[in-house]
């Protein structure tokens, strides 16, 4: 099995089937909605900041299972971090979505 669709089969499904941090958050102090009108995905995604980190993270919606899995693994990418550094992380993870960045693989970077 080649490893991108290991990838796939292991963790994108996993997160689609059981998404964690999957609900609205008592406490959020932050909130951002999106919405894809192409495919109908709906998406809210709480934060509880604290001074200048994120202490938790969750997210209420419908969408296909690639965009669960996606906010299911964003929020446990961002839990914990600086607040610069999660905001790093969703700007580039939406800019490759939306087709206005670039992901080179072959560049050396990660």
């Amino acid at each position: 099995m080649s490893d991108l669709r290991e990838l796939y089969q292991t963790t994108i499904l996993d997160h689609g089937k059981k998404p964690r941090n999957f609900g609205a958050l008592d406490g959020a102090n932050r909130t951002a909605r999106g919405h894809n009108p192409l495919c109908g995905d709906r998406l809210t995604l709480y934060l509880e900041v604290e001074g200048d980190v994120v202490r938790r993270a969750s997210f209420e919606g419908s969408g296909c299972a690639i965009s669960t899995a996606s906010a299911s693994m964003l929020t446990e990418a961002i839990r914990g971090k600086p607040v610069a550094e999660a905001k790093e992380l969703v700007e580039r993870f939406h800019s490759l979505v939306s087709g206005r960045g670039e992901l080179d693989l072959f560049s050396g970077e990660a």
